[in-house]
């Protein structure tokens, strides 16, 4: 019987990698960072919660949740930038909670609180607007970095999810007469409003430009105590008036610029390399 004498494998010592190129998956740590995401999951926690209040008829918990995600995912993005703590993966799972939050979320809570009374002119009134929520956020990541910065192209989601969100808190708080006749057109106007602004071209503004750290004039601070004391003495009703005022300054902004004659500021400039080929 014959035994075959393998052949030594040679393994690279400790400093033989030096001059070798490693895969860039190799080198990078596998893990996520945890503070950002945990706003990313807390706005994704409150826009399942207020699909859940929906279906308990409980709307203006749910409306109130909708802010709530609101309000957590605006800090996810700036705590990541504040931390130097961005990735691939950040991104990605703030887009699906974006989804879940302001497109999902308000649709289903328009739904089950006004547009189901319309029947078919209901639900497709609620999937206008989830399908505007999710064509405007697969075109905004595909936009990145080919955009002006300082504006949006259409409406964003978390501003549309608080226009539906606020009518359905102010109707509530006020003990408007939603079953009359009208109401549930009205509902329906402003949430097929709301779904095909998402998806426009208009240029709505950013505020990326503006920096906390940066120093800002003394008016400023009387400004925002201004803003502070309105929304906090009627908040559906200043809530909604300030975002009816945003979802309106896009088209006025964009009218403004075209009978000047300039172009589109949110409108995707081209690439180095399209422009080379």
């Amino acid at each position: 019987m014959r035994f075959r004498r393998r052949k030594s494998r040679a393994y690279p010592l400790a400093g033989a990698t030096a001059g070798l190129d490693v895969p860039a998956s190799v080198k990078r740590r596998r893990g996520i960072y945890l503070l950002p995401n945990l706003f990313t999951m807390a706005a994704l926690f409150a826009g399942f919660f207020a699909i859940v209040q929906a279906m308990n008829q409980r709307f203006e918990l749910a409306a109130i949740a909708i802010f709530a995600a609101m309000v957590l995912d605006g800090m996810d993005g700036r705590v990541a930038r504040l931390t130097n703590t961005q990735s691939a993966f950040g991104e990605q799972f703030d887009s699906l909670s974006d989804m879940t939050s302001f497109g999902v979320a308000p649709a289903l809570v328009m739904y089950e609180w006004l547009l189901g009374e319309l029947g078919r002119w209901g639900w497709a009134g609620a999937f206008v607007y989830c399908a505007g929520a999710a064509l405007r956020l697969a075109r905004f990541n595909s936009n990145i970095g080919v955009v002006d910065k300082r504006f949006f192209q259409g409406l964003p989601s978390p501003a549309a999810a608080a226009l539906i969100a606020g009518f359905v808190w102010l109707a509530i708080d006020n003990k408007i007469p939603v079953r009359d006749s009208v109401m549930p057109w009205v509902a329906f106007a402003l949430t097929v409003y709301a779904g095909l602004t998402m998806v426009s071209s208009a240029p709505f503004y950013s505020g990326k430009s503006f920096h906390v750290g940066r120093s800002v004039p003394f008016w400023v601070m009387v400004v925002l105590i201004v803003v502070i004391f309105v929304v906090s003495s009627d908040p559906p009703i200043a809530l909604f008036t300030l975002f009816c005022l945003y979802a309106l300054s896009g088209y006025a902004y964009w009218g403004w610029r075209w009978f000047r004659g300039e172009p589109n500021p949110a409108k995707p400039v081209a690439r180095d390399a399209d422009r080379s080929g």
